[in-house]
């Protein structure tokens, strides 16, 4: 049997008016819930792995409505503690065409902020785990958050388990003192395995792509290769490094695909033009569950991890909510050229 994989962050409620209306227009909204490393673990659990989610919430009945969320998903929860004041909101407005979408954050003193070390036994957590994946939205949230994930990556690292990262950076939430260039360098010096999208590397680590311009509705895979080998020149233990590229023609609009560095050789994915997206929230996260599911399943073939992590993630842009609700053998239709979504009878 697999040993599980083991994911840590925040989980909100997510709220969004219906369709695409706009937050003026809305008068009732759709509540599901989200958030990176949960978006992970649910991709993890539908396509049969053992995977548990490691958070703080509540002890109220939102709380337990987001662990009765998670577990009809299949996300082992039971490692979840109980606490702290509330869960975090984030309302969600659905952009369409030229309009973008737009996010507000109603996060403050939520459970997940005021965590502190000690409070999670993580050699019991992960005495039954070979791998754990954070993001780089965790120790955005608060001192407190930072210092777990940093007590959490030394445990894993310590007991032998593969420690992989989304970089995510999120400028609207590294409010607590510290830079991302200040936390982030000692946290991703534990990791094996990083993803990040066009802009992370740029904006945590100043490494930017020679010629990039994600506006442009292009862009060029092999303009990432020097941002991979810079990432792996900083950070010696990283073996294997993705970068999602999303060229944005409109927020209906975008055309999608990846890279993979693997010990210094250089990948380039599938590419799809997604023309009609109906949400494209959890599209990086969708590519993190493919690329471990892939990294755990396919062995050294790494065109088809990286292949598989891009159909999986494309296909996360049909579906409504923060998880890819996608199966194995859909991801792999689309792999072998399938792109026609005609009806399945």
């Amino acid at each position: 049997m697999n040993k599980k994989i083991v994911t840590f962050g925040e989980i909100m409620l997510r709220l969004s008016p219906p369709g695409y209306q706009r937050f003026s227009q809305a008068r009732s909204f759709e509540a599901i819930y989200g958030g990176g490393e949960a978006n992970v673990a649910a991709s993890l659990a539908n396509y049969g792995l053992p995977v548990d989610f490691v958070t703080r919430l509540p002890k109220n009945d939102i709380g337990e409505a987001c662990l009765a969320f998670l577990r009809q998903y299949g996300v082992g929860v039971d490692l979840i503690a109980r606490g702290g004041e509330r869960l975090g909101i984030y309302f969600l407005e659905m952009g369409s065409m030229q309009r973008g979408s737009k996010v507000v954050y109603d996060r403050a003193y939520s459970s997940i902020s005021t965590v502190e070390p000690g409070m999670f036994d993580w050699q019991a957590i992960f005495a039954d785990a070979d791998w754990f994946h954070w993001t780089g939205i965790t120790p955005a949230i608060s001192a407190g958050t930072a210092a777990v994930c940093l007590e959490a990556v030394k445990v894993a690292k310590e007991m032998g388990l593969t420690v992989s990262c989304d970089l995510n950076y999120r400028k609207n939430l590294w409010k607590w003192g510290k830079t991302p260039a200040e936390v982030m360098p000692e946290l991703v010096s534990y990791c094996d395995v990083a993803i990040g999208n066009e802009e992370d590397a740029d904006k945590v680590f100043g490494i930017k792509a020679p010629e990039s311009d994600v506006t442009a509705g292009k862009v060029a895979a092999d303009q990432y290769r020097y941002v991979c080998e810079k990432l792996a020149e900083r950070f010696p233990n990283l073996q294997t490094i993705a970068i999602t590229l999303r060229g944005s023609v409109s927020a209906s609009h975008n055309t999608w695909s990846g890279v993979l560095w693997q010990n210094n050789a250089f990948y380039e994915g599938l590419q799809f033009d997604i023309t009609h997206i109906v949400d494209r929230v959890g599209g990086g996260d969708a590519f993190m569950g493919g690329l471990i599911y892939g990294l755990r399943t396919y062995g050294d073939d790494y065109q088809k991890t990286l292949n598989f992590a891009v159909a999986a993630s494309c296909l996360k842009h049909s579906i409504f909510g923060d998880f890819n609700l996608v199966t194995v053998a859909e991801v792999e239709k689309l792999m072998g050229g399938d792109a026609s979504g005609r009806v399945s009878r």
